[in-house]
């Protein structure tokens, strides 16, 4: 099926497709698993991967353009299957604008355990403001993940949640950022595995940690680039 399309497809499409290769040069991914959507500013579309296709055959050209209701409305492939969950987060979560998952190593195995990663580290204040929490169990290939994913996140810090017994699921306002926090996800949930490895980690107090993330969000990096480049 195809339409008449905005001009910024176009550009979405490179940018999903490249970014995909982020996935894969941060080992956050395995074979064709994981996604990187983003959603078409001004428009109830959302550019995805297409299901199944090996991480070295994606192109801008094969990037599907699918609406809010996870309908295709350009493309020759099929969808992600998770393309339903991405379609309900940006429906209810109009700020998003970037949706990535991934079912990289140690968050996913907190992920397993149903367990949130508790914020012992300047670096997971700063990025999540404190723990990175689960969600619930929910079947893949209907719109429960997406649920899942904005009843945990919808009023919480963190850009990532943990569904319990699946993976990781990082939210953005663009593509690029939710793609920075599934890399950060999985880098502080390593170093809290080690950390209970090597014995009890140190807290931290409340206090301390809401004004690492004020800093980080409000004062680190240059002007105008501190929502993807932090």
């Amino acid at each position: 099926m195809s339409v008449e399309l905005p001009a910024e497809v176009t550009r979405l499409r490179e940018t999903v497709a490249s970014l995909h290769a982020e996935l894969v040069r941060y080992q956050l991914v395995a074979w064709t698993a994981g996604n990187v959507s983003a959603r078409v500013p001004g428009r109830d579309l959302m550019v995805i991967k297409p299901s199944g296709v090996s991480y070295d055959d994606l192109s801008p050209e094969n990037m599907i353009v699918c609406d809010l209701d996870g309908v295709v409305v350009d493309g020759d492939l099929s969808p992600s299957s998770d393309t339903a969950a991405h379609a309900y987060v940006y429906r209810a979560m109009p700020e998003v604008g970037g949706v990535v998952h991934t079912h990289s190593g140690y968050a996913t195995a907190w992920a397993a355990r149903g367990e949130p990663v508790p914020c012992h580290l300047t670096a997971q204040a700063d990025e999540f403001g404190g723990e990175i929490p689960v969600g619930p169990f929910a079947l893949i290939g209907g719109d429960d993940i997406g649920k899942g994913i904005v009843a945990t996140l919808s009023g919480h810090r963190s850009p990532a949640v943990l569904m319990r017994n699946h993976g990781v699921f990082t939210i953005g306002p663009d593509a690029r950022a939710a793609v920075k926090a599934a890399v950060m996800c999985e880098d502080v949930a390593r170093t809290a595995h080690l950390t209970r490895a090597l014995g009890t980690p140190v807290p931290m107090a409340r206090a301390d940690i809401d004004s690492l993330y004020d800093r980080y969000q409000n004062v680190y990096g240059q002007p105008g680039t501190r929502s993807t480049a932090r």
